[in-house]
């Protein structure tokens, strides 16, 4: 007779990790949906090579290091998918190469694989991308629906461009700007569809989105239209609340959200680069360690334990 031993937590679930990474996958359709929509085959292009580079990267890594294949469980897929969204419709499809293989085997594989990863693979990809070729990560254009008559324009987040969009129009998604970014209403189906399934908590998107509004409004900022610009929405949606680089008690994803907001609202309008989701939500996720180390769960009986010990 054999004993199977294991860590804690002993506990049986039908949220396995592949069913988890699909119910995101599924919620990521409709921004993926609507950026082919906007800005045509050239997106839909960067989309499919952005996802495959991921998969193929991560199989041939742990191929070749003789390693458990696990790209079965989709979280490569999730993040090939994430990287394409958070493109420009003007980047290559090497850079879409690049900065999957980036994510996969720099930021993910070699410090363990799934879960192991301290930065969100898809953003610090990003980061890398536009400290590589800034000039073509921000040469946006104006949403067409067939990808003809592109002309470069600026973002809802450029210096004196608050006001020039409507709010209609950033719900819409009508506006220059990355692939998935940009329509609201896309973005926002997709995280009704994390909620309800219960694949993320409310905690760490709605802190986040509030703490943008609010810090915009101290700084004598239009709140609402902080938070429909730019990549906040999604970035809130989709990569804030990821559950290897953001803390595990409530407290501590209060801090957390909080301080991605702050930080958001305060490169957006005293940095030089007019969107600040990406550096904010890195460096927060450098500090999850330290947040919960300072701001633990609490143990299941430690109350207890001292009570009785007091007695």
């Amino acid at each position: 007779m054999s004993l199977r031993l294991s860590t804690a937590p002993h506990i049986r679930s039908p949220k396995t990790t592949t069913r988890l990474m699909l119910n995101v996958l599924l919620a990521l359709l409709p921004s993926a949906a609507a950026g082919v929509w906007y800005f045509g085959t050239r997106a839909l292009m960067l989309l499919c090579v952005s996802t495959a580079s991921a998969v193929v990267a991560e199989y041939l890594w742990q191929k070749l290091g003789r390693l458990p294949v696990r790209v079965g469980d989709l979280s490569a897929a999730v993040t090939g998918l994430i990287l394409g969204l958070i493109l420009p419709p003007t980047a290559t499809w090497w850079m879409a190469v690049v900065g999957s293989v980036f994510a996969i085997i720099i930021v993910k594989q070699l410090f363990g694989g799934i879960g192991d990863n301290f930065l969100n693979p898809a953003m610090a990809a990003r980061a890398v991308l536009l400290a590589s070729w800034p000039a073509r990560m921000t040469a946006y254009v104006t949403a067409s629906r067939f990808g003809v008559d592109a002309v470069s324009t600026a973002t809802p987040l450029a210096r004196g461009a608050e006001g020039s969009y409507s709010y209609l129009e950033l719900l819409l998604g009508n506006v220059p700007g990355t692939i998935g970014e940009t329509c609201k209403l896309a973005i926002l189906a997709g995280l009704l569809l994390l909620l309800l399934t219960r694949t993320v908590t409310w905690r760490i998107p709605v802190i986040m989105l509030g703490s943008t509004a609010f810090f915009s409004w101290i700084l004598g900022f239009d709140p609402l239209y902080a938070v429909l610009s730019g990549g906040v929405l999604f970035a809130a949606a989709f990569m804030a609340n990821d559950y290897a680089t953001s803390p595990m008690s409530s407290r501590a994803q209060v801090v957390y959200a909080a301080g991605i907001g702050l930080i958001t609202v305060v490169i957006r309008n005293y940095g030089s680069y007019p969107e600040g989701v990406t550096y904010a939500v890195l460096f927060m996720n450098i500090l999850t360690p330290l947040l919960d180390r300072f701001m633990p769960h609490k143990i299941y009986g430690h109350q207890k334990v001292k009570e009785a010990k007091k007695a």
